[in-house]
């Protein structure tokens, strides 16, 4: 297999990974050509973290960045609809699943020469980004909406990463934070977790872990959270990777979860037309343009799956209900549990399939919004 190199998958052009980048030239997100993936002999087994997958990756850190990340409780419930497989991804240093990427990307780029990034989140991409920035001795810059609540940002600050305020719109702060990583100024690089390939990468260990978890087979389906599309896709890489590789005889269906309040992948999905961005308490997917959406359809339709479009009375129903089960998560993540009720009824799951159900990120990240679910005040 020839070397690995970033890919403009809509084009088929390629550039080396030894000059870090985060787009092609014209602006277009990128992914990496295809790695042979890993066999079980070369899981490095005393290392507790998702670097235990490390020969699976374009190329070896001299010293990966690291907390532990990784290795999340994999539970079987019974939940409405039936039983299921819950992957606790809140498990993590920063509490949701972003710290897969940021560990991954971070490391790599790190080792190719970058000491500076850039992000624009205002939730867990930025906490995850200035954690593992702080962990590899890295500085970090997150722009996030003027207008978001100071408490969002307070795990990001207390890292010591730069903090700026935008005006305007969350679309508004991407657009500052693509015309800064352009810019490219005293050397800031824009390690965006939507933009840059070396995140998915990180993001693919769950489909490594959730084999190993399984006794080296891969589930019947996963249902994911999906905003951008981070997990649909590293999961797509990281089951092809292990086809690839013999090791899966089969890819498991790939189901996105998104609000009808703003799902725009979902939405194409599933054939239905367009429609405005609308507030949802499932903010960590309220992604109204995802730049890979064309890649992340195309991993739903390879994998046989598909997707849901949940109101905000199902989002708030399951969140209600994995709380009084003992799993305080967030709605963002809460609705994936309301999307396998709705897979099971239509019969698209069935009961004697092993179904993942993806939760992504704490409770304790949304406390506002729940309280406001069970009648509380703050």
């Amino acid at each position: 297999m020839t070397a690995p190199a970033y890919l403009d998958p809509r084009s088929g052009q390629t550039w080396p990974l030894d000059q870090p980048r985060w787009s092609g030239d014209a602006g277009q997100p990128l992914l990496l050509t295809d790695l042979p993936g890993l066999s079980r002999d070369e899981i490095a087994t005393g290392e507790r973290s998702i670097w235990r997958y490390a020969a699976a990756l374009p190329f070896r850190p001299t010293s990966p960045i690291t907390l532990g990340e990784g290795r999340t409780p994999l539970l079987e419930r019974a939940i409405p609809g039936g039983t299921a497989l819950l992957k606790c991804e809140w498990f993590m240093p920063t509490a949701s699943f972003k710290d897969r990427g940021a560990s991954v990307m971070l490391s790599l780029l790190r080792h190719g020469g970058v000491q500076r990034v850039l992000e624009d989140s205002s939730g867990n991409g930025g906490a995850a980004i200035a954690t593992y920035a702080a962990a590899g001795g890295m500085r970090a810059k997150i722009l996030v909406p003027a207008a978001t609540s100071p408490a969002k940002t307070v795990q990001a600050r207390a890292t010591g990463a730069e903090i700026e305020l935008v005006p305007g719109t969350r679309q508004d702060c991407a657009d500052e934070a693509l015309r800064q990583g352009r810019e490219a100024a005293e050397g800031l690089f824009y390690a965006s977790h939507n933009w840059h390939p070396f995140f998915l990468h990180g993001t693919k260990t769950l489909a490594f872990e959730l084999w190993e978890d399984l006794g080296f087979r891969a589930p019947d389906n996963v249902v994911i959270p999906c905003g951008a599309g981070s997990n649909v896709l590293g999961c797509w890489i990281g089951f092809s990777e292990l086809l690839r590789a013999g090791q899966i005889a089969r890819l498991p269906r790939l189901f996105a979860a998104q609000p009808a309040h703003c799902g725009p992948i979902a939405r194409a999905a599933l054939g239905a037309p367009a429609a405005e961005p609308r507030p949802t308490i499932a903010e960590g997917t309220a992604i109204a343009q995802p730049i890979r959406q064309p890649e992340v359809l195309q991993a739903l339709r390879a994998t046989g799956g598909g997707a849901v479009l949940l109101e905000e009375a199902e989002i708030a129903a399951a969140t209600r209900d994995l709380a009084a089960r003992g799993f305080y998560v967030e709605p963002t993540c809460a609705q994936a549990a309301a999307a396998f009720g709705q897979l099971r009824a239509a019969g698209t799951v069935g009961a004697a399939e092993s179904t993942v159900v993806l939760l992504t990120g704490t409770g304790l990240k949304a406390t506002p919004a729940i309280a406001e679910l069970c009648g509380v005040a703050l």
